[in-house]
């Protein structure tokens, strides 16, 4: 066996989502040859990536059939998530995909939805924060036992503003007005005033470096998602909806504001929330009570990617009354539905970083 070899056999494995084999993409690193035994290690596009263990089967495979059928591979794993960020990176510098969960009406589940996509691309070993942007109706600091805490202040050297230190909870970065503010007061504020606020937690906020930066959007288009887009190069938007028609009809306008209308910020999917009931003591069974599917017409009637299906079951709002989300839970049903709604995210958002033209800051069509 010689690197060349294992390199000629890699040529016929494909990465299923980009569409071109292995080693033309580059994923190829650090071959080692002692003997029948082999080992290298693929470069993934993220650490989230759910094809792994199907490209690790198949290289193996490729090596001992086109090279050594005795051979003992062995694949090691990396990742080097992708970014198609062409932007002067003056603001977020650092933070690779940026992510804005949305959707056109309040009630559908949209910050449990950004909550349990942070909290699953975390655990995946990704770099994650989880900006909250829902100004007027903060949920973070319940969702996550942090009710009543302040972030600290980090000084960044003489003459420089100092930068406010998101809290860190199960492995994300948080930051949410809830935590500047406390809940008992209103927010009271003008488009102006909100639209600032949302500025200092682009600008004043420590993200550091970050893989994927979800941000849980007000319910609506207005704006604080004009503001927004025009600050930070959004890799993309998720839309969260319900399968009734009343929501429906509501996902409709943020896809076209998101895709048509006055901004161009690509759609990474839609995810359906509340899709069916599922009594704890009957977990087999299936009660659609809002509709069915409706979320799923409504992707292919756009074309979208459809990223899945969340339940509605009781223990989805009792975590997030008690700030135990529910991926952090031993729910292993419910938790399956969220890691695979992240799984069709992250490839979504990879497809898109390597097929699609570059996000940049979007201009607002007058």
């Amino acid at each position: 066996m010689t690197p060349e070899k294992v390199l000629d056999a890699l040529r016929n494995v494909q990465e299923p989502d980009l569409g071109k084999d292995i080693v033309t993409l580059n994923m190829v690193k650090d071959i080692e040859i002692n003997g029948n035994a082999v080992s290298f290690t693929l470069v993934l596009t993220t650490p989230a990536c759910p094809m792994k263990d199907l490209m690790g089967r198949a290289s193996e495979n490729a090596i001992r059939s086109l090279v050594n059928k005795e051979a003992v591979v062995k694949v090691n794993f990396t990742s080097n998530t992708s970014s198609n960020r062409t932007d002067p990176g003056s603001v977020l510098p650092k933070v690779k995909n940026i992510i804005a969960v949305i959707s056109g009406k309040g009630g559908v589940g949209k910050s449990t939805v950004s909550a349990n996509l942070a909290l699953a691309l975390a655990q995946s070993g990704a770099k994650v924060g989880l900006m909250d942007a829902d100004i007027y109706g903060p949920s973070v600091p319940i969702m996550f036992g942090v009710r009543g805490e302040r972030p600290m202040m980090k000084s960044m050297g003489e003459g420089q503003k100092g930068m406010i230190v998101p809290l860190e909870r199960f492995g994300i970065k948080l930051m949410s007005i809830g935590l500047l503010v406390d809940e008992k007061n209103a927010v009271i504020w003008r488009g102006p005033m909100a639209s600032s606020a949302i500025r200092q937690f682009v600008t004043d906020v420590l993200w550091d470096e970050l893989d994927y930066l979800v941000i849980d959007m007000p319910p609506g288009t207005g704006d604080i998602h004009l503001t927004l887009v025009q600050t930070v190069p959004v890799t993309g938007a998720v839309i969260v909806t319900t399968p009734q028609d009343v929501a429906l009809a509501d996902a409709k306008k943020a896809i076209g504001m998101f895709s048509q209308a006055q901004i161009k910020v690509p759609i990474i999917g839609l995810v359906e929330n509340m899709s069916y009931f599922v009594p704890a003591e009957l977990p087999d069974n299936k009660y659609y009570i809002f509709g069915k599917e409706g979320g799923k017409r409504l992707a292919e009637e756009y074309d979208l990617p459809f990223l899945g299906q969340i339940p509605l079951v009781q223990s989805i709002r009792e975590g997030g009354d008690i700030g135990i989300p529910i991926m952090v839970s031993d729910d292993v049903i419910t938790r399956q539905a969220f890691e695979e709604f992240a799984a069709n995210a992250t490839r979504s958002i990879a497809m898109r970083n390597a097929n699609v033209s570059a996000a940049k800051v979007a201009e607002v069509i007058e």
